[in-house]
């Protein structure tokens, strides 16, 4: 019995409760759009010489994904998309520039740079998409922020439509008719796409037995995950490769959880996502570190039936916040399992095959990723949660030319430190202020 349904429903299929959310959703009233803002919107566009689209997660919130893309194909406008944008658009579109920010992409970067108006739909613009207020380099710049919270459209004394996503792309698209934008700009969007996709596959390479990195994991789950599938993941080092590295096949089937960066999400969300998509398999990366925070939903989607793909990605220990030391100038301190040593200098390493095994799960451990094929093969024809676990190498990872605001301190006495002050501080003069 299912409490607060009409009683001629109750005890009919799972799927009633879902249904009648969805369909309370679409009767929400979502903001109209005014028709001065709209107006002043396409004057806007239609005198730009390098316009660009930024995609938030907001486009897919609003179900807009066939409207940006319509739009974008009708007026030649260059997409880049944020991290809760990502899979809003095909990468094999023309028009897709890559990801942008400090997770991001050099291609999407160097057209936020260059752009001379920018159309933020759907996103906060907050720090890691912007890189804390650093790509964008025109000083003429001016940002169309279509947005349904006020707070997010108005920032930077960007131009605010507030609105849903949906409604006003096909409204501008109209009003703009059959403007384009120039040729030479979406040409030079394409080629710094390509550059970009050649750095994804160098990185994805696999050369002999090495360990593995989180590029070469992630190009093969991309090659490998079959049409439906949903890839997910939440914290640590893995939203950062996955948004700098993943080429998007289907639109919406990607989901990084990193609001917040919520350690523990993977496993549980990727149970919610099965549940959601019983049809697909869903494939979920997850950390050593996180795994540790919250594993015990692999129990749960045995128990319910709800097999998943689990990819433990173990870099012994939480590696990013390592890197990140490192990145200011500081030594390694307690990151890492190896500078966490026993007594008798033995180092302590959890299995986490077994670990899985314990709970119903099929587990493997692969030593390398010339194991990883067919390890995911036997994940994809078992019927129940496999677990597949694969040692990283804490030393390699993906990077993009973007600076990122992280406090350092004013004065210091060691080298290192001050290197990475005086680098911090050189690119701190792309940031934006007073705007």
């Amino acid at each position: 019995m299912f409490l607060g349904l009409p009683q001629d429903v109750q005890g009919i299929a799972f799927d009633y409760p879902v249904r009648f959310f969805e369909e309370k959703v679409h009767r929400i009233r979502r903001p109209q759009s005014e028709q001065c803002d709209l107006e002043l919107a396409a004057t806007l566009i239609s005198n730009a010489k390098q316009p660009l689209i930024i995609s938030g997660g907001g486009v897919h919130y609003s179900r807009a994904t066939d409207e940006l893309a319509a739009f974008a194909e009708q007026h030649q406008v260059p997409v880049i998309e944020t991290i809760a944008g990502r899979s809003a658009l095909l990468q094999d579109n023309p028009l897709n520039g890559g990801p942008i920010g400090t997770t991001g992409s050099d291609s999407a970067n160097y057209l936020a740079a260059h752009a001379d108006v920018v159309i933020a739909i759907g996103t906060r613009l907050q720090d890691f998409t912007t890189g804390s207020w650093s790509v964008f380099r025109n000083p003429n710049l001016k940002i169309i922020s279509i947005n349904v919270g006020r707070t997010d459209a108005i920032k930077h004394l960007a131009m605010p439509i507030v609105a849903d996503a949906k409604q006003t792309l096909s409204q501008l698209n109209s009003l703009l008719g059959t403007w384009k934008a120039s040729m030479s700009w979406a040409s030079l969007a394409q080629e710094k796409s390509a550059e970009w996709k050649a750095l994804c596959q160098q990185r994805s390479a696999v050369e002999g037995t090495e360990m593995a990195s989180y590029a070469q994991v992630i190009g093969a789950v991309n090659r490998l995950a079959e049409t439906g599938d949903t890839v997910l993941t939440a914290a640590g080092g893995l939203p950062a490769e996955l948004n700098m590295n993943w080429q998007s096949k289907q639109i919406g089937k990607f989901d990084i959880e990193f609001g917040f960066s919520c350690m523990g999400y993977e496993i549980a969300g990727g149970w919610g996502a099965k549940i959601a998509n019983p049809d697909n398999d869903v494939v979920v990366l997850v950390g050593d570190g996180s795994y540790m925070i919250l594993n015990s939903d692999i129990y749960s989607s045995v128990l319910t039936g709800h097999k998943m793909i689990v990819i433990v990605c173990d870099n012994a220990g939480f590696a990013v916040i390592n890197k990140l030391q490192n990145n200011t100038g500081n030594d390694s301190f307690n990151n890492l399992l190896a500078d966490c040593r026993r007594p008798d200098g033995e180092l302590a390493r959890v299995d986490f095959a077994k670990h899985a095994e314990a709970q119903g799960a099929i587990s493997e451990k692969v030593n390398n990723m010339s194991e990883f094929d067919d390890a995911f093969a036997r994940a994809k024809a078992a019927d129940k949660t496999s677990v597949i676990v694969v040692d990283i190498d804490p030393t390699k990872w993906s990077s993009c030319d973007c600076w990122w605001e992280v406090g350092l301190p004013e004065i210091t006495r060691n080298e290192k430190v001050e290197k990475a002050v005086n680098n911090f501080n050189a690119g701190r003069t792309h940031q934006r202020r007073g705007v």
